[in-house]
């Protein structure tokens, strides 16, 4: 009988389209002591509230439902009415500022509503639904209560939540995912994954970012899911009218963000979850990886090659490689004599040396090490309470528990010897946490997780964020007032406030070249914006076509850096000749001119939560076929990037939103909302700057602060409207902006048709070297008659061919009045 019952449930799972993992549970005999029961909320009997918390319960579950602000509430279940701890890696702090909030009770349901948003809580099923106030449209709505199932392996539960998705509604975000930018019809799992050379559509990859955004009705709105455990989402693919999500532990627990706007959704999100820290100046630079570079004759002559070709480039990456036996924080004497003298020498002529970590660390006693992490129970254990063990480069290894707090504490401490050597940056890789073999750490790996205890189905998706949280806050603490400069492959929703990440392990081909472009973009709407591929491929052979259009692709790529495998061919800028040598130089070139741009757009991200790469999606949410369009994106408002993605491209279809444009190379004037044919030979990629735009550029350096900057060139795009621009400066590698030392320039640019007013206005108190500013106008209507700066004339201006109008004025008072004739 109990055989018959089972498969009876086994059908019932499989219809309600319920993960493998748990059916093949139900099919072991050895766990299958009883049924699994699917329970579902009932009716609502009781409601209670304590200040900004709701909590509504059925006589047996409670939901809690908090408001967090005006246009974040949150919802938890408890299923047997006891809420787990409220502790998250990803939200630090969870209550913002709310200016109103109030509960009703109607006939049918509840209403929780804020001056922004209204929370529905029917009284009849328990379903759920956010509302806009100001337009009245329903947003997000259950389709069916929330429900649960009892784990009887692990204990706990399965817990669900099933949306209704409408027609016309498509789905973005959810970070580190290949495929197509639009989610809609697909499902994903998270579960932190080593995927090497992985494939379009593969899944999981490296990182868990259980955040998306939908978008029907020319509105957008986020859900949150923050749960650590192995989790799933559903964007109507088993059934196209239901979107859902659900772990395999773990509390329900999720935040509906409000927009309208994709824009709103994103900076909201990044409210809770945090920003990126401002990096290092030298981080937005170009960087040459590989494994490996070595012995440090290979590493110099990387170097010099670039210095010699005057190629620029900031840093130098040193892989596994350079360790004694693949052992962390030593050094392979062999291959590396004097790594002081090395780092020194590299650093004289501007190259940064950023050097690999992993978290294996290898059984051997006399490993200082393995020594105190072992003397000090610093490793993880299994539940039997044996050392969690596996085997990655080192051969046998232990893994230290960075969910725990002291670990954190002493493996950050590890680092000063490499800063006293003067290394500058750490890549903290095989964090996922990866294990030859395994895969990854047994489900029975026991944590700390900051006192809240969980196994590694708890702890897995955190592993690798806590371990470059524990790099980035000792690394803080040892460079003093120094921005420490971090990358990790794994991470969780919170990893942008310890680390950049790259997109792990790609191939050299022109799939992968789409499929970074993408990666790229939705990483970034997923608040986590300093993101990068591996230029040129990981593994595979690129030709100097292909490598040559990624670079250009990635000069636009909030991180930049070239990177392959060791049994590949070298892949440095010049590796394939001419003329790709010429124009990779060209466009490393114009990243480190438009380095004022490009800074300013991270502190834009970094003040007030703007992501750095903005698809069309984004930027015109309100039109569905831009919901389908993938290849373009924004870098910041101003500048839009086209990339060629093609092989043998020498044109390409561009669509231009809203608005005018000007082509970047040719200042030809276009009209938004229209399709163009734009030549696209091999030494272009088509970039265009939305009219109005001031666009800040610096000369060419061959790494980021080679020369003193003695003025600052100001690109401004004539627009017959007004537009704001603003321009970042600081000391480009301390934390004194906390303290208001930088400059924030907001620029003013007014057409009329017959006039141009410039005007500035600057907060902070920072003071940049420059006397000058060098003026560049473009696109004037009219033929310059005066120029007043400050109410005094300008005579020394000139006109080129291409009707550009140049002057110069002091840097500290602008008002700027362009007179037609």
């Amino acid at each position: 009988m109990a055989d018959e019952i089972n498969k009876d449930h086994i059908e019932e799972i499989k219809s309600e389209h319920i993960e493998e993992e748990i059916i093949q549970h139900l099919n072991n005999p050895v766990t299958n002591l009883k049924p699994i029961v699917k329970e579902y909320l009932t009716d609502v009997k009781k409601v209670k509230k304590e200040g900004n918390k709701f909590y509504f319960s059925d006589g047996n579950a409670k939901v809690e439902v908090r408001v967090v602000s005006d246009e974040i509430i949150r919802v938890r279940l408890a299923p047997h009415g006891v809420f787990l701890d409220d502790f998250s890696y990803a939200v630090p702090q969870v209550d913002q500022k709310v200016t109103t909030f109030s509960l009703k009770e109607n006939d049918d349901d509840y209403t929780i509503s804020t001056n922004t948003v209204t929370c529905k809580v029917n009284k009849a099923d328990f379903l759920i639904s956010f509302s806009d106030n100001l337009t009245g449209l329903e947003m997000s709505k259950d389709a069916s209560a929330m429900h649960w199932e009892e784990n009887v392996e692990f204990g706990g539960y399965y817990v669900y939540a099933t949306k209704e998705c409408l027609p016309e509604e498509n789905f973005f975000g959810l970070g580190d995912k290949s495929g197509n930018m639009n989610l809609r019809g697909r499902k994903f799992q998270n579960w932190n994954t080593d995927a090497y050379s992985f494939g379009w559509d593969q899944d999981p990859l490296y990182r868990t970012i259980p955040f998306y955004i939908g978008v029907h009705e020319a509105a957008a709105y986020g859900i949150f899911f923050d749960n650590t455990f192995r989790s799933y989402f559903d964007f109507g693919k088993e059934n196209y009218e239901k979107t859902s999500f659900w772990a395999d532990g773990g509390e329900l627990q999720y935040y509906y963000i409000h927009g309208p706007h994709m824009m709103d959704v994103v900076k909201r999100y990044q409210t809770l979850t945090g920003t990126h820290q401002l990096p290092p100046k030298w981080a937005l630079g170009f960087h040459q990886c590989r494994w490996s570079y070595y012995p440090e004759k290979k590493v110099r002559e990387i170097a010099e090659g670039f210095r010699q070709r005057q190629i620029p480039c900031d840093a130098i990456y040193l892989d596994i490689d350079y360790m004694d036996g693949y052992r962390c924080f030593t050094w392979n004497k062999k291959y590396f004599p004097d790594p002081k003298k090395m780092i020194k020498d590299l650093a004289n002529i501007g190259m940064k040396t950023v050097v690999m970590i992993d978290p294996g660390i290898k059984v051997d006693d006399n490993y200082w090490v393995f020594k105190e992490g072992k003397e000090n129970n610093y490793f993880c254990r299994r539940s039997d309470d044996y050392f969690m063990e596996g085997h990655v480069w080192p051969g046998r290894c232990q893994f230290p528990d960075f969910t725990n707090p002291t670990v954190r504490e002493w493996w950050g401490g590890l680092y000063k010897e490499l800063i006293d050597l003067g290394v500058a940056g750490f890549w903290n890789d095989m964090n996922e946490p990866a294990v030859f073999g395994a895969g990854t750490f047994p489900n029975d790996v026991r944590h700390n997780y900051d006192g809240y205890r969980g196994s590694h189905r708890k702890a897995h998706n955190i592993y690798g964020m806590q371990m470059v949280r524990s790099t980035y806050d000792g690394l803080k603490k040892l460079m003093r007032n120094k921005r420490p400069f971090t990358i990790t492959r794994a991470g969780y929703s919170g990893v942008q406030r310890y680390a950049c990440v790259w997109t792990g392990d790609n191939v050299a081909t022109w799939e992968h070249l789409k499929l970074g472009n993408i990666q790229c973009q939705r990483m970034s709407i997923s608040g986590v914006p300093f993101v990068g591929t591996d230029i040129g491929g990981f593994s595979g052979e690129p030709d100097g076509e292909l490598f040559t259009r990624w670079i250009q692709l990635g000069t636009f790529s909030p991180f930049m850096r070239a990177h392959s495998a060791g049994d590949t061919s070298e892949r440095e800028p010049w590796s394939f000749g001419e003329p790709f040598t010429s124009i990779n130089r060209k466009f490393i070139e114009l990243r480190y001119q438009l380095m004022p741009y490009i800074y300013s757009v991270f502190w834009e991200h970094h003040r007030y939560g703007f992501p750095i790469l903005r698809p069309l999606a984004m930027l015109e949410q309100e039109y569905v076929s831009n919901h389908y369009r993938q290849d373009e994106f924004t870098f910041g408002d101003k500048i839009l990037v086209c990339p060629v993605l093609e092989q043998g491209a020498t044109s390409r279809l561009v669509y231009l939103p809203k608005g005018q444009w000007y082509n970047f190379w040719t200042h030809e004037l276009l009209n938004g909302e229209n399709e163009y044919d734009v030549q696209a030979p091999l030494e272009d990629m088509p970039l265009f700057v939305r009219a109005g735009s001031v666009v800040p550029e610096y000369p060419v350096m061959q790494y980021v602060g080679e020369k003193p900057i003695d003025e600052v060139w100001l690109n401004i795009y004539y627009a017959g409207y007004e537009v704001n621009s603003f321009m970042f400066e600081d000391h480009g590698d301390t934390f004194a902006y906390e303290q208001d030392i930088y400059l924030e320039k907001k620029f003013s640019v007014k057409g009329d048709g017959k006039n141009l007013v410039i005007q500035q206005v600057i907060e902070g108190l920072y003071t940049p070297n420059y006397e000058l500013y060098d003026y560049n106008v473009i696109g004037l209507p009219f033929e310059v008659s005066k120029i007043f700066v400050d109410d005094k004339e300008i005579t020394e201006f000139n006109i080129d061919d291409r009707k550009r109008l140049r002057f110069k004025s002091n840097k500290n008072f602008m008002h700027i009045k362009v007179i037609g004739a």
